[in-house]
């Protein structure tokens, strides 16, 4: 983003922590789903913008007590990772607080947001307090995904708006699996039995799903090199280029309509098919969120639907309308595979999903902007993935 002979925007870096106010309670264990594990290695940052007069008023010491208050009612993400002897990680929750960076900006906000940039989001997604000159404020917070969705994410971030304005949920944030007093019932069990997962080490590499790709095991080292320089890109579609672009896809063939998160995956597959001259690409990933299934007050990544499309001819032999209809009804959800691919052998392998395959993430249903502070809204939200595998992610 900067040469070095550039004045580097951030600057005045203090780094503290925030826990809750409260004990959450002594010798508690959060277990894991098989789904929380296989998304163990991806991390979700967002960079939340807000203008002036969002934060006027807020000393550092009133937004530490908001946040208290606000992790007394989620306390999960507070916890620690440990393993059990079987080696399958949980959450101690120990109330150990979450990481909090201040930091000041030499640019205005207009400035930062006018750059055309992408990179310049990463200065500010750990957990990070950043004012910008002439006023302006970003918040930024990193997610293990381990932890749940993006929509688990907001509902995090979303519930210290609240406690910002004194309103508080009727019962904490809580994840799908329950919360035990002492060692987790599914750990002891699987303690108990390991002797018998030994017939399933090593199973073959065809038999896990086209969704995720197996690498190897990270250790409690919960991160990977990719094998290619991944950069991020960005642009925005307005309503009525989107409006042109199923004008295109969908013509007036039978009145079919491709609606608009397929018709830009459609041009995406498309365009970088060309660019490969169309090898490949003949496998994608749709994550989606299931709002349908999903509970208020829940942190889960069972609320995810990973499909795959595949076809088996090159997709330049495709019209659009065809290649819409294909990711419209030939999804194929591979939830349970990957569940069972992750409980196979007792090892617990590593998986990458996104970016395994060309994926597209679907965010229209993530509550991104939902985010309230004294009655102001964000003027920009930034939402990236990290640990992505070759193929790439597009949200």
């Amino acid at each position: 983003m900067l040469s070095s002979k550039e004045q580097h925007p951030i600057y005045d870096i203090k780094i503290s922590s925030a826990a809750p106010g409260l004990i959450s309670g002594n010798d508690a264990f959060q277990e894991l789903t098989a789904m929380d594990l296989a998304m163990k290695l991806h991390y979700i940052r967002f960079v939340y913008y807000l203008k002036t007069p969002t934060f006027d008023g807020f000393t550092i010491l009133k937004i530490k007590e908001s946040m208290f208050n606000w992790l007394n009612h989620a306390y999960i993400p507070c916890g620690r990772f440990r393993r059990a002897e079987s080696g399958r990680p949980f959450i101690k929750c120990n109330d150990s607080g979450v990481r909090v960076i201040e930091a000041k900006c030499h640019l205005s906000l207009d400035e930062w947001l006018e750059s055309k940039d992408d990179s310049k989001h990463k200065l500010l997604v750990s957990n990070q307090l950043t004012d910008f000159k002439c006023g302006g404020k970003s918040v930024g917070m990193s997610w293990a995904h381990v932890l749940g969705d993006a929509s688990s994410a907001t509902s995090f971030i979303n519930l210290w708006a609240q406690a910002i304005a004194g309103q508080y949920p009727a019962q904490p944030l809580i994840m799908t699996q329950p919360l035990t007093m002492g060692l987790p019932v599914t750990m002891a069990q699987q303690q108990n039995h390991a002797v018998h997962t030994c017939d399933f080490q090593n199973p073959k590499p065809n038999l896990d799903p086209l969704s995720v790709k197996r690498v190897d095991p990270v250790g409690d080292l919960w991160s990977i090199s990719s094998n290619s320089k991944m950069e991020t890109f960005s642009c925005h579609i307005s309503t009525s280029e989107l409006t042109r672009l199923q004008a295109q896809i969908c013509g007036k063939k039978d009145g079919q309509q491709v609606p608009e998160f397929e018709c830009i995956c459609v041009a995406i597959w498309q365009c970088l098919a060309k660019v490969k001259n169309g090898s490949g690409l003949k496998v994608v990933t749709i994550c989606r969120n299931d709002s349908r299934n999903r509970n208020k007050g829940i942190i889960t990544n069972e609320s995810q639907i990973i499909s795959v499309v595949k076809t088996d001819k090159p997709i330049g032999d495709y019209e659009p309308l065809e290649l819409g209809s294909l990711i419209m009804n030939e999804a194929d959800d591979e939830r349970m595979k990957i569940k069972e691919a992750t409980e196979r052998d007792g090892n617990l392998p590593d998986f990458l999903m996104y970016g395994s395959n060309l994926t597209f993430v679907d965010l229209s249903n993530v509550p991104l902007y939902k985010m309230e502070v004294k009655g102001q809204k964000p003027v920009n939200v930034n939402c990236s993935i990290d640990n992505i595998g070759d193929e790439g992610t597009k949200m």
